[in-house]
């Protein structure tokens, strides 16, 4: 059966009992060209233990846009960033749909089986699983409608295309149940401020005075922009419900875990391991392990009471732990008062240290209380960028900005095995780099890797990774617009009186409502990141959360602000760089046959160099300035040879070829970069008429008539003639 939604920007089409018939839900969703298969199981049998059980994977299939895996193995592997975190995307949007105490192992699988490159894949697959899911004979009452929000020429949008999200300063995605929010993730996109004038002719990247425009969302844009979504929620989710309950499967004879409840054992732990249960939150508000509450727990099963009414383990634990939790939530409420004696605005203390690695480009050392994050920052070139593939983009694309968080289990006090990055991993970082990207020159010469490691926890690592990793850049020279700081909210509700917390630990993210995390710079959020616990949250509760996590940023930065006037970067370490162009046609030059000429320039001077043929640009890296800038002078020596000539007594003798101020040609654009229109004039020679002088006006292949305005070697500056 098939169904048609026109919601919210876009025609979504269900087909339902037409495929993967022997799973518990599943639907085929198309929007466009892009058709999602998505499916829901699960096992008759529970799990051991009181959690959910719910493993999500999201999984493109390389044939979805007519491609086959690059690689030596030429079938889809492990997953890749993307699709880990758009499956953890999905997993934080449906746990909170499941009923409390079910305890069945549930798999939601999500293949993309065609993608179209224009259509959002994390929304589509996000509504294609909460339909599996509200379908199928789990006991879920309301499926989860996700949106995406982007903003262009300050209009919000729902739901844009991907070309519309490229063009987009915002870019929000939230998930919620008809007018209660569930998650949310938002990132600014910073962009280039196009009506720049341009002063000099371009040399080098360094030489681009256009402004790059952060594009950070102030308290009130951002709560507009919630609301926004929210309304688009409400009215996705109701349609999905309308459409769709006629059609959901009986639901499954399963059993939920009854809740733990002995009133003597309750009763007996109140009389007895009250003061012991304060000394053991009191230790908790400084590690994120519980120790000191499994002691109390053996306690209590010694005791003759324990022995002689036979309590379990599981159920002294439970009955405790909630005791605990109850004494943490009622001290915040009433007495405004935190485990670790904060108020409820109170940042813990924060200390500072900058390039404590002698050998590495930029490192910082970031403490906030018990968190602690070493941040190092390394500078590399082209061919050090991450590549991958993506569905929905042509070719392979190189990531020039890269931030890995690592979190070992000594940071916890734990002995565990050390093991390759897992979702929340990558979660942390992928966190930590939109919050971080647009302070970082669009334009930057370098590849650039963020590596934090933290070293202690007790909540909030990845907003440390973002406070050092902004301080890092800074100690590793890279030229950051402004300080980018973090900082994690929680929120306790209690009957209608409610608390916003700032700077959590792990304690208060444990026993708390929400877990809210704000990055941005003095004028306003670079990224975001909530997931809340309960049913809903008001707007007017996310605005007092949103303002008391300004106030903690402003006092973050003004610590940092502190510490970057006393980074000493260490030039003699670093990298360095020069970028400049050259006729495209010469590339080829500067190569030489079987790749001989540029292999003896990267010997002779030991850099690095990369060139891309399209543009014309030539980057060079080396470990100092002379050798960098013999390169380029070998470079130019080549490319300033003009091609053609004649042979003479078997030697090859060039003639200059020079152009005449305000002389006239009439050519088709050959390429066009982000400086400018590459113009072929004469023997083989181009001009280049700058961004600045047809702004987006003009395209490949489009007649122009241009004169020449000025020559530089073998450099034409031209401008365009009405």
């Amino acid at each position: 059966m098939q169904y048609r939604v026109e919601i919210n920007n876009q025609v979504e089409i269900y087909d339902i009992n037409y495929v993967a018939k022997q799973a518990a839900g599943a639907v085929l969703l198309r929007v466009k060209n892009t058709v999602v298969l998505a499916t829901v199981s699960r096992d008759d049998v529970k799990a051991d233990g009181d959690f959910l059980p719910l493993t999500v994977q999201y999984v493109e299939k390389a044939y979805a846009a007519g491609k086959i895996p690059g690689g030596y193995i030429k079938r889809e592997t492990k997953p890749g960033d993307f699709e880990t975190l758009t499956s953890r995307i999905i997993d934080r949007s449906l746990r909170p749909l499941f009923p409390k105490g079910y305890t069945y192992p549930t798999q939601i699988v999500v293949f993309v089986l065609s993608a179209d490159a224009e259509v959002d894949l994390q929304v589509v697959s996000l509504n294609a699983a909460s339909m599996a899911l509200f379908l199928s004979d789990i006991p879920v009452d309301e499926p989860v409608c996700g949106v995406r929000v982007g903003r262009l020429n300050d209009e919000f949008i729902i739901n844009p295309t991907n070309s519309e999200l490229e063009k987009s300063t915002l870019d929000l995605y939230v998930a919620g149940v008809r007018d209660e929010l569930l998650m949310i993730e938002m990132r600014s996109i910073p962009s280039l401020n196009q009506t720049s004038k341009i002063s000099n002719p371009i040399d080098s990247l360094n030489e681009i005075p256009q402004k790059q425009n952060m594009n950070e969302f102030d308290e009130e844009l951002m709560l507009e922009a919630i609301e926004f979504a929210k309304n688009a929620i409400e009215k996705g989710s109701k349609a999905y419900y309308e459409t769709f309950k006629d059609y959901i499967k009986p639901h499954a004879k399963i059993e939920l875990n009854e809740e733990f409840k002995d009133d003597d054992l309750a009763n007996f732990i109140k009389e007895n391991y009250l003061e012991k249960t304060k000394l053991a939150i009191n230790s908790m508000a400084k590690s994120e392990r519980a120790s000191e509450l499994n002691l109390i727990v053996k306690e209590i099963l010694q005791s003759s009471e324990a022995i002689d009414k036979e309590w379990e383990e599981a159920l002294v634990f439970d009955t405790l732990n909630k005791f605990k939790r109850k004494i943490v939530r009622e001290q915040i409420i009433f007495d405004k008062v935190r485990a670790d004696g904060r108020g409820l605005k109170d940042v813990r203390p924060i200390s500072i240290d900058t390039n404590i690695l002698p050998m590495a480009h930029g490192s910082c050392l970031f403490t906030r209380g018990q968190t602690q994050a070493l941040v190092v920052a390394t500078l590399g070139g082209e061919s050090d960028a991450q590549l991958s593939e993506s569905l929905t983009e042509k070719g392979v694309v190189s990531e020039r900005f890269m931030v890995n968080y690592n979190f070992p289990g000594f940071s916890v006090g734990e002995a565990s095995p050390l093991r390759s990055p897992g979702r929340r991993e990558l979660g942390h970082g992928n966190l930590a780099k939109r919050a971080l990207t647009p302070s970082v020159d669009i334009n930057n010469p370098e590849v650039i890797r963020l590596v934090s490691e933290i070293l202690e926890s007790n909540g909030s690592s990845s907003m440390a990774t973002v406070c050092g990793g902004s301080l890092a850049l800074r100690a590793a020279g890279v030229n950051t617009y402004k300080l980018i700081a973090g900082v994690a909210m929680g929120l306790v509700f209690e009957g209608d009186k409610h608390a916003v917390l700032t700077d959590i630990m792990g304690l208060e993210d444990h026993d708390g409502d929400m877990d809210f995390k704000v990055a941005g710079s003095r004028d306003g959020i670079t990224a975001l990141q909530m997931d809340i616990k309960l049913g809903g949250i008001s707007l007017e509760v996310l605005k007092e959360a949103l303002y008391q996590a300004k106030e903690a940023r402003e006092h973050i930065l003004f610590i940092m602000e502190e510490a970057d006037i006393k980074i000493r970067v260490n030039e003699s370490i670093l990298p360095k760089t020069e970028i400049f162009l050259v006729d495209s046609n010469r590339i080829v030059d500067i190569i030489g046959q079987g790749g001989k000429t540029i292999k003896e320039i990267i010997d002779n001077f030991g850099v690095t160099i990369d060139l891309d043929r399209d543009k014309g640009e030539v980057k060079i890296i080396g470990e100092n300035s002379q050798k960098v800038e013999g390169a380029k002078a070998t470079i130019l020596d080549i490319v300033n040879t003009p091609k053609g000539g004649f042979k003479k007594n078997g030697k090859k003798e060039h003639k200059d070829v020079n152009f005449e101020e305000n002389e006239i040609f009439e050519s088709e654009i050959k390429n066009i970069t982000k400086f400018g229109a590459f113009i072929p004039l004469r023997d083989g020679v181009d001009g280049l008429l700058h961004i600045s002088k047809f702004r987006g006006q003009l395209k490949e292949g489009d007649k122009v008539k241009v004169k020449v305005v000025e020559q530089k070697g073998n450099r034409i500056s031209l401008e365009l003639i009405d």
